[in-house]
């Protein structure tokens, strides 16, 4: 399979583990602090993933490398899921899709600065009409307004949009799923101290549905899903494949409707159709233009 087509691939299928991540965790902080959900997630993953580098002997990363996945860890196992968990303490889980929308345009702008992406202007205008898309439809719903809410909600995006670019220009040297194994790990101390010292009193009025959402966003959205997501970026680039991003809102909306039965209205679907256009349009123009020298050979 062409290496660019096998990137999209695993982009998408990162993109559909991660679109229940919001919604889990918004079950999750019902019952437990939003520190406590947040380290735990990250003392699961990481001790999972320990296990995996320990099972398949991966070589310890160089002395150079450890910047970039303390970067990774602040990004995507701390800042993250600990900004999106306080946030939706004073928002609800849809209007989080208004931040969700401006993902793939943070992860490609970091994706310039840090991955060394180089895409072409057209890009950036189907990246920038797509993000447009998705929050202006997240508006049209009514969303309740939170200063708090938004200013964690858009920290988040900045953390994560840093945390997948650093992580995906380091993958194509260590490996997509080695690189957040590696990152949980480093900060895995750290997160099992935080776990214990922030646990409930009791876990006896804890509702099996946040341990259902506590155990998603430890076991897929910490790390599955980050496995498929790395090597994706890492294959087909940074800036390209982030733009499946856009369609996470409503891979949402979509299980929604399919599990519980919520009406699909007539917009959604001409929205999505818009968001599905912008993100092949991105896809054409992500590469930069061969230089005219490069074109006559």
């Amino acid at each position: 399979m062409d290496k660019g087509l096998n990137g999209w691939l695993n982009g998408f299928i990162g993109v559909l583990i991660f679109s229940g991540s919001l919604p889990a965790t918004r079950v999750a902080v019902m019952d437990f602090d939003p520190t406590f959900l947040t380290s735990a997630r990250a003392a699961i993953a990481g001790l999972l993933g320990i296990a995996m580098l320990v099972l398949f002997r991966e070589k310890r990363p160089e002395r150079g490398d450890l910047v970039s996945l303390m970067i990774v860890a602040l990004g995507v196992v701390v800042g993250f899921p600990l900004l999106t968990a306080l946030a939706l303490k004073h928002v609800a889980a849809a209007h989080s899709i208004v931040f969700v929308g401006l993902l793939p345009l943070a992860t490609a702008i970091f994706g310039v600065l840090r991955g060394g992406d180089r895409p072409r202007p057209a890009f950036w205008l189907f990246s920038c009409l797509g993000s447009a898309l998705v929050a202006g439809f997240a508006l049209l719903q009514g969303v309740t307004v939170s200063p708090v809410g938004d200013a964690l909600m858009l920290a988040a995006i900045i953390a994560c949009g840093l945390g997948y670019a650093e992580g995906a220009a380091l993958s194509r040297k260590l490996g997509g799923w080695q690189v957040i194994c590696w990152a949980l790990a480093l900060s895995l101390p750290v997160m099992l101290a935080l776990a214990f010292a922030t646990r409930p009193l009791s876990f006896t009025g804890v509702g099996s549905d946040a341990w259902i959402g506590l155990a998603y966003v430890s076991l897929f959205s910490m790390l599955i899903g980050f496995v498929f997501w790395y090597r994706g970026l890492a294959q087909g680039g940074i800036a390209a494949v982030g733009q499946l991003q856009l369609l996470q809102p409503f891979f949402g909306l979509a299980l929604a409707a399919t599990l519980l039965h919520e009406q699909v209205s007539p917009l959604m679907v001409v929205v999505t159709l818009g968001v599905v256009a912008c993100v092949f349009g991105a896809k054409k123009f992500a590469k930069p233009s061969p230089s005219p020298r490069a074109a006559e050979q």
